[in-house]
């Protein structure tokens, strides 16, 4: 049996990797200033689900999944803001 420390650790480290490469995705975006290969459905399907899975995890009373559903709930909303942001940017520029 795994002691149940090591497996909350494990989820950590996963929920951290997770967080971190979805940041990078983000940073990525922003410093390119170019919505180029994203999809406009991409952080709405990620809120929606992101909200989901934070009540899901809340009612479960799974703290890691809570914590990591929640920090990509942060991500997605912050990725929708610079998307719609570039895109509003871009379009007077394709105009002319």
């Amino acid at each position: 049996m795994i002691a149940p420390g090591f497996a909350d650790l494990i989820g950590w480290l996963a929920a951290l990797l997770l967080f971190l490469t979805l940041a990078c995705q983000i940073w990525t975006q922003w410093r390119e200033r170019s919505t180029k290969g994203v999809s406009p459905w991409l952080f709405t399907g990620q809120i929606a689900t992101s909200i989901g899975f934070v009540t899901y995890s809340w009612l479960l009373g799974n703290w890691v999944f809570v914590t990591t559903n929640a920090l990509i709930l942060a991500t997605a909303v912050v990725g929708q803001g610079l998307y719609l942001s570039q895109r509003r940017r871009k379009a007077p520029e394709a105009a002319e």
